[in-house]
């Protein structure tokens, strides 16, 4: 048989009163007379005792809850309990009681450690099954973090910002845990404010806009009356007296103008000890040449949207790009080649990197075997990545490698710029600004759509006549697209 805990029936003057402490819990036995929990008004504290024995089934209303006269507040089983009671109740408190750790990943060899990026929960945040709880930043992608079970955030050990190792443990969720639960085992001031104070002492401080470490309380134990709110408001009204003028350097009044000062990211920083390990560690030049792009332009407006239809992608330059470049590294071995010590490797394969901007930085993921990608294959290539990056979904795996690289400024509206290295490649084309530009044409002038290239390379590896010779042949390539298709 089942038994409602009521709140006694409180005096007239007394309006409200407050859970003050649960002396047993849920599955906890108990017997007749036995105090189950006190109720503090704003004079005494009433206990409400069992009438006869049993077994605590529920609690409605924790410590701390504000209740009225007559109120359930929980329940309870009458009788010692049967066997199987007794075996579910303590399961119960033990699943709720379980506590799992969430840890970083396991970082791959080439990482030594990683940033904790960003919290998406704080402690007492309720969380569900498969919930993204954490972002874990590595040198190259951003690994999440999921709750394995449903439960409520525990302590977070590691904040934003702080450096840790793979499989370290980082915070804590507990399994089952309520939300309101949590969050009054976890809140100590409003855990010392329900101690210190009595319920209409506590409105009192809510309606003057006072919290327990703003009140010094007079009473025993340092218990907080009103008179001690009324101190403290006199207290905090009263007029501050000027401070007294102090010898000090005198510091730049900014007015409206204000910076901000924020770490860099960890990838930010892994780009800056890049570029500056390129300029530093390799004999880095550029050449340029210049482009027609009147016949793709043509090409792509004359079957843009048939191509579309087929293949269900836009038809970009970026294929384009890729396919000449593909090309132009099967003539030219030595810009698909890469130096390691004293040794010069030459990858029989074709994995262009793209450069790709996302909200974290400028980032290079891999476009495999682009010899063997149809044009619709690679602008679906090329669009997945450029969402993986904007996402933060690219892995490890999406980075790593890479023979050659392809940046395009022009999207940007940059005209001109001299790319730098993407170690170890040997070699980066960067891509610019389409601009209409008058060029002489059989003696006349017209006006066309022309752009810069910019081929960046490791002159230890590559001379120039390759050099130049791998750029012209791009031009050539981009100029008459038709020798794409042929092979010529």
């Amino acid at each position: 048989m089942t038994t409602e805990i009521k709140v006694p029936v409180l005096p007239e003057s007394v309006a409200d009163a407050t859970i003050a402490t649960w002396h047993v819990q849920v599955g906890e036995k108990f017997t007749r007379d036995q105090v189950l929990v006190d109720i503090e008004t704003d004079k005494v504290v009433l206990e409400v005792p069992a009438t006869v024995d049993g077994v605590l089934t529920d609690i409605s209303q924790v410590e701390g809850a504000t209740v009225l006269g007559d109120q359930v507040i929980g329940t309870f089983s009458e009788g010692k309990g049967e066997v199987g009671e007794e075996s579910a109740a303590p399961q119960t408190a033990a699943i709720a009681n379980k506590v799992i750790d969430i840890i970083v990943p396991v970082l791959p060899e080439s990482v030594a450690d990683a940033t904790v990026a960003t919290w998406h929960v704080a402690e007492g945040d309720t969380v569900s099954v498969d919930q993204n709880l954490v972002d874990i930043e590595t040198d190259k992608v951003v690994l999440e973090v999921v709750a394995q079970e449903n439960g409520v955030i525990g302590e977070i050990i590691h904040a934003e910002g702080d450096t840790v190792l793979g499989s370290q443990k980082i915070g804590e969720l507990n399994v089952g845990a309520s939300a309101n639960a949590t969050a009054t085992a976890t809140s100590d001031e409003a855990v010392s404010t329900n101690e210190l104070a009595s319920p209409s002492v506590r409105r009192l401080m809510t309606e003057k806009g006072l919290s327990a470490n703003d009140v010094t309380g007079s009473g025993k134990g340092g218990r907080i009356s009103k008179e001690d709110v009324d101190a403290a408001v006199a207290a905090k009204s009263a007029p501050v007296p000027p401070a007294k003028a102090v010898s000090a350097p005198v510091t730049q009044d900014l007015g409206e103008r204000t910076q901000k000062r924020v770490p860099m990211t960890r990838l930010r920083k892994t780009i800056a000890t890049r570029l500056l390990e390129a300029k530093n560690s390799t004999a880095m030049l550029t050449t340029f040449n210049e482009v027609n792009m009147k016949p793709i332009m043509d090409l792509r407006k004359q079957y843009k949207d048939v191509f579309e239809k087929t293949h269900d992608t836009r038809l970009g330059f970026m294929s384009f790009y890729v396919k000449a470049v593909t090309e132009a590294l099967k003539r030219f071995p030595a810009v698909n080649a890469s130096i390691d010590g004293d040794d010069i490797v030459y990858h029989n394969f074709f994995d262009i990197s793209i450069a790709v901007s996302t909200p974290r930085g400028l980032v290079t993921p891999v476009l495999r075997d682009s010899d063997q990608l149809s044009m619709a294959g690679i602008e679906n290539g090329i669009r997945d990545l450029a969402i993986k990056g904007r996402d933060g979904k690219l892995s490890l795996a999406d980075m790593t490698g890479g023979n050659f690289t392809i940046t395009n400024g022009g999207v940007f509206g940059s005209l001109l710029s001299t790319p730098i290295l993407n170690l170890p490649q040997a070699a980066i084309l960067g891509m610019h600004k389409i601009q209409d530009r008058p060029m002489a044409v059989d003696g006349k002038v017209e006006i066309l759509p022309m752009m810069y290239l910019a081929l960046s390379y490791d002159h230890r590896l590559i001379d120039g006549k390759e050099s130049v010779s791998f750029l012209v042949t791009i031009k050539e390539l981009l100029e008459d697209p038709a020798r794409l298709l042929l092979d010529v």
